[in-house]
This record gives structure tokens, C-alpha cells and sequence, in this order.
């Protein structure tokens, strides 16, 4: 249900052997840049032809829609079919145990219990 193609892992030019470049992808500027030149054997660069299928974009490994929910009313607008719930870290112990029981009943998938 879920994309299977692997993209390669973009990371920034020269991080691998300059300490002081981190990995995050920065896109080269420079005009004599063999990578911006999109040459043969050097690193690949990000372009939209890596995109996924959009109807398969922003999915949970699972499948599910990733819903967001922070209270035991916002549990009653999901669907069990298409969406799974995530648990805001900034509830307590005891409103997730009521936040668990209620998507137990309504047989919701919840991603981190």
C-alpha cells in the first residue's frame, strides 16, 4: 500500500570528508560544481522526478493517515478504515489511558500507545 521505491540518500557535497560540513543537503551554488552539473558518478541531487504517487504521499508505513489528537472528543470524527491516531506528547498519563480506552471501542490504530 505504501511507496516501495527507494531513493538514494541525498547528502551535502564534501560532508563526508569535511568535518566542519554537516550531511543535511544543501544544494551546490558553485559554477564549477561537478554535482550541479549533474555529471556522471557524482552525487545525485533532489528532483521532483523522485516524487512518490500522490495519493500515497504523507502515509504512516502502515498505510494510515496520520491524525494528531490530544483529547477523547477528537476521536469521533476519524475513520477506522483510513486514519490511525498519534498521541500528542503533551498529554498526561492519565488522559491517554482514556485516550486508549475510547479508540480500543471505535477500533482505531493508534501508533503509539
Amino acid at each position: 500500500m505504501v511507496n516501495k521505491k527507494k531513493n538514494p540518500k541525498f547528502v551535502r557535497w564534501l560532508s563526508a570528508s569535511l568535518k566542519r560540513v554537516k550531511s543535511s543537503w544543501r544544494k551546490p551554488k558553485g559554477i564549477n560544481s561537478k554535482v550541479a552539473e549533474k555529471r556522471k558518478g557524482k552525487l545525485q541531487m533532489p528532483n521532483v522526478g523522485y516524487r512518490g504517487p500522490r495519493d500515497l504521499r504523507y502515509l504512516h508505513p502502515s498505510g494510515f493517515r496520520e491524525v494528531l489528537v490530544s483529547n477523547v472528543d477528537a476521536l469521533g470524527k476519524m475513520d477506522a478504515g483510513k486514519e490511525a491516531v498519534r498521541i500528542s506528547s503533551s498529554v498526561g498519563n492519565r488522559k491517554r489511558t482514556d485516550i486508549l480506552k475510547k479508540a480500543e471501542e471505535l477500533k482505531l490504530k493508534v501508533l503509539n500507545p
